[in-house]
């Protein structure tokens, strides 16, 4: 036979699906580093739905016949070892160009982490119905045992609702997940957390939204989700829903439930080797109920259980088993993360590809996991108390790594490890964690609440859940609380996001009696800037302009201690120089920017907002002129803080309107992705303009932004400014 040459007939079964998976990966064969997990061996067992032994012969055969030629090479994600990769040679793309099957990946529009496209065998039944049902603007619910295959026919049926031109957004979720981090994945767009904000942004229709592990979600973060979930039910989308029963939601009434189970007999076979005995294929088919994933754990070497033993006895007894040391250390230490770690995350990744070879990790990127079922039962091989050393063990070592995701993974395992946690030292690391990740932050402190229910760490969970916004969650955790001036603080604040003005102003009076002066001083202060702030843009109302002279020359900062009374005293100045812009009192202005100055320091950064503020503030028919717009320009290039920017922005903004100069809109929308404090006052506030403005600059989402802004104002405790915004959306719906 000529070599360059090979009929198509030739190349039948297993070996043209490997060809025509690795087609797609044509133009990596001078990959020296990072190829596609796809082209080693594991990848295309998962691919094409069958065992790793079930490639042997093809892979062998496709070898021989130069369709296919195989090296050493880095897999991208998977250590610094070199594994055996496998590559379609031109020979092999002319065989698949001969038949006809299309080598190139049809475009979709895909938002979120998608799982990659495998083949699974004998669902044709399910995909249909479930296809149906979302096409006709149904709901599913879809649930099983862990490794029966959800997630991978999820895969699927997106995969035939996106060839109808359905838009699809995929959200998996983790210990950590809130509905921030799935509204990030399904519109990629971050700070996003109101349900109605989130339902109209995905309200269309031939819109599928699919969560995905939702069993793996923590308590904490159920409720939230489960609202979200009753919100977007209300819209044109259509939803999937992923969990290993039971499910968390109870009330999903108008869902469709569905479950699925085992494979039937011939449809199993097509995931084992072609070549073994029908004897053989029944027995192990029948051992293990069908279970596709306890299918592909098998191999020849493999011992069975005896017949209807239950799935996780062959786990435990023969899967974990046949694993070396070293792939048993990184199978222990990942059993307990909360969250999928990267290789080099992993203290003991020595095991990695041993375990990806055997098919028990699950690949999310760059970051893995094991599969849930095999975790679950390597668990119970342990007592609680090997559980906890194991976990003390992981604190120590997490403790000598820096980063907020080292500090989240050391709090975690001190937490898991039994002994009681220094609730100074857990606060000492609020700060940091809520920073970067709040969600991740409420879920560590209600754990410490759990193990240690002390007073300091109710207030901090409270204050976490006023700060996201979470009204029950924090309300639970105040009337927890001692009576007294800690607890009365967050009831003001309560009573502020519910909207309630009169309880708040009855609270905080209340509150003001109780304070010691320095306090007293320090909460007017703070309750003066908040009402100056709490306002959409645009000209100061003249009642709130009295308002606020009033107050101001009601404090008393006389009787502060010096370094106390210069901060009190630069907090009054810098309102009254924006009240004095905002009218245009320049005479006023001039006079509290030269204390300003005094205060701050000549060439201080904040003294360049101030100036531009004045500059922005004389108005010609509404607007300022050309060259304060220019100045702006300037100033916004060079500034590096983004607090700062942000606000340049959204002053300058509310000076040129209503045309907005389009280099003003890109840097609003350039920036609106970096993230802010959502746990300091002014971030949030700042944070709550800054959605309003989107949905001003990107009038075919402004409803959806809009809602979010209004959420963002409630959780800023800025009842005005939410109670006018809230009239304007009325006026869109």
């Amino acid at each position: 036979m000529n070599p360059s040459h090979v009929p198509c007939n030739m190349v039948d079964g297993t070996r043209l699906k490997i060809l025509a998976h690795l087609s797609k990966f044509r133009d990596n064969y001078d990959h020296k580093w990072d190829v596609p997990r796809e082209q080693s061996l594991p990848g295309i067992a998962e691919a094409l739905g069958v065992v790793r032994s079930a490639l042997h012969k093809p892979l062998t055969s496709l070898e021989n016949k130069r369709l296919v030629t195989s090296r050493n090479a880095k897999v991208s994600d998977q250590g610094s070892r070199r594994r055996k990769v496998i590559h379609i040679t031109e020979l092999g793309l002319n065989i698949i160009s001969d038949i006809g099957i299309p080598s190139q990946i049809k475009k979709y529009r895909i938002f979120g982490p998608l799982p990659k496209l495998t083949t699974v065998h004998g669902r044709n039944e399910e995909i249909t119905n479930i296809y149906n049902l979302l096409n006709q603007g149904r709901n599913v619910l879809l649930n099983g045992l862990p490794g029966i295959g959800k997630s991978s026919l999820a895969r699927n049926i997106a995969e035939v609702m996106m060839l109808k031109d359905w838009t699809l957004r995929w959200a998996t979720c983790y210990n950590d997940t809130d509905v921030s981090a799935i509204a990030n994945m399904w519109l990629k767009q971050s700070g996003m957390s109101s349900p109605t904000a989130i339902s109209a942004a995905v309200d269309s229709s031939k819109n599928l939204l699919v969560i995905d592990e939702i069993q793996e979600l923590n308590i904490r973060h159920i409720n939230s989700i489960n609202n979200l979930i009753l919100e977007i039910s209300k819209t044109q989308a259509s939803i999937l829903l992923l969990v290993r029963a039971p499910s968390p939601f109870d009330n999903l009434i108008e869902f469709e439930n569905i479950r699925i189970n085992g494979l039937h007999l011939d449809d199993a076979k097509k995931i084992l080797p072609q070549d073994l005995p029908d004897s053989s294929v029944i027995k192990i088919i029948e051992s293990l109920g069908g279970h596709p994933l306890a299918l592909h754990l098998w191999d020849s070497d493999t011992k069975l259980p005896e017949e209807n033993d239950a799935v996780q006895e062959f786990v435990e007894s023969t899967v974990i088993k046949r694993l070396s040391n070293d792939g048993l250390r990184t199978l222990d230490e990942l059993s307990i993360t909360p969250i999928p770690l990267g290789v080099k995350e992993i203290f003991s990744s020595k095991g990695t590809d041993e375990l990806d070879d055997y098919a028990i990790l699950k690949n999310h990127g760059n970051e893995l996991e094991i599969h849930h079922l095999i975790r679950n039962v390597r668990r119970r091989y342990f007592t609680e108390k090997e559980v906890q050393d194991f976990h003390h063990e992981m604190a120590i070592k997490w403790a000598k790594r820096n980063g907020i995701r080292a500090t989240r993974m050391e709090v975690h395992h001190r937490l898991e490890s039994g002994k009681v946690i220094d609730s100074k030292w857990l606060l000492s690391h609020l700060s940091e964690l809520l920073s970067k990740d709040s969600a991740s932050a409420a879920i560590i402190f209600e754990q410490a609440i759990s193990n240690n229910d002390e007073e300091i760490l109710r207030e901090a969970a409270s204050d976490i859940a006023i700060e996201r916004g979470e009204i029950e969650i924090a309300n639970l955790h105040i009337n927890c609380l001692s009576n007294g001036i800690n607890k009365t603080k967050r009831l003001v604040r309560l009573a502020r996001i519910r909207g309630n003005a009169k309880l708040a102003e009855e609270l905080d009076f209340e509150l003001s009696k109780n304070l010691n002066p320095v306090e007293k001083i320090k909460n007017e202060i703070s309750t003066l800037v908040r009402i100056h702030d709490d306002r959409l843009p645009g000209p100061i109302n003249n009642n709130l302009l009295k308002k606020i002279k009033h107050k101001i020359s009601i404090i008393d900062i006389s009787a502060l201690p010096d370094n106390k009374r210069n901060v009190a005293s630069l907090s009054l100045n810098l309102i009254q120089n924006s009240i004095a812009l905002e009218t245009q009192d320049m005479t006023s202005a001039a006079a509290s920017r030269s204390l300003l100055e005094s205060q701050l320091g000549y060439d201080n950064p904040k003294l360049k907002i101030i100036d531009l503020k004045s500059r922005l503030a004389i108005r010609k028919n509404g607007n300022a002129s050309k060259e304060s717009i220019e100045a702006a320009r300037n100033e916004i290039r060079k500034c590096d803080n983004i607090l700062d920017k942000l606000i340049l922005i959204h002053m300058t903004l509310d000076a040129s309107g209503p045309k907005y100069p389009q280099w003003l809109i890109q840097s609003h929308s350039e920036i609106t992705e970096k993230p802010l404090r959502e746990d300091i006052a002014a971030h949030r506030r700042v944070i709550a303009h800054k959605w309003y403005w989107r949905g001003i600059l990107e009038p075919e989402r402004k409803l959806s932004h809009w809602r979010e802004s209004l959420s963002k104002f409630r959780s800023a405790e800025c009842i005005n400014a939410a109670n006018d915004l809230l009239k304007l959306i009325s006026l869109l719906v």
